[in-house]
């Protein structure tokens, strides 16, 4: 596993030993990024159920201007801070240890607003719905937020209220999902 692109580009990261978490792979990731780049650079970007910390790390590395890294396992969090540390985009990375809900309760009234969000959340256990509820509810999304869902090829994506999902890419075991904020002035 490695940074792709940017400032970190080369860079290998650390992973998680086990199967508690799967990496995106570094073609899916090149895949997602060459999808988001025009939004990256300059944005503040939202990884939830982060894992080792890649995507986010790979958002800084292109241009993101800050990353909230959300993790609730030790395990993956000093992961997470050894990449962070690897790559140098500490000044710019913000790890929370602890499950998204809390999380996105912790951010709220924070002022922060996210341009881009990512998750991946264990797979087959409908967590991404809820936390994009609660992102909006608590007004931390920016009025153009893209939202990301990586979840496994068989999950039953369903319609969430306030969001549209306009574009999916499947690869085999894995799909990506795209949302952004359903337009309530149309």
């Amino acid at each position: 596993m490695r940074v792709i692109s940017g400032s970190a580009r080369g860079c290998k990261l650390y992973s998680l030993e086990g199967l508690d978490t799967r990496p995106t792979t570094d073609r899916i990731k090149e895949t997602l990024f060459n999808i988001i780049s025009p939004e990256i650079y300059d944005c503040s970007f939202l990884d939830v159920f982060s894992g080792s910390g890649a995507i986010a790390i790979e958002a800084l590395s292109r241009g993101a201007k800050k990353a909230v890294l959300i993790e609730k396992s030790p395990e993956a969090v000093s992961v997470i801070n050894k990449n962070i540390e690897k790559t140098r985009v500490g000044d710019r990375a913000d790890v929370l240890k602890m499950d998204a809900l809390s999380a996105v309760e912790k951010l709220k009234g924070s002022g922060e607003k996210f341009d881009l969000v990512f998750m991946d959340p264990p797979y087959n256990n409908d967590l991404a719905w809820p936390v994009m509820k609660a992102l909006k509810e608590n007004n931390l999304l920016s009025e153009d937020a893209l939202i990301v869902i990586e979840e496994s090829s068989a999950a039953n994506i369903p319609a969430v209220e306030g969001f549209n999902m306009y574009r999916t890419k499947d690869f085999k075991t894995t799909v990506i999902s795209f949302w952004n904020l359903e337009d309530t002035n149309a």
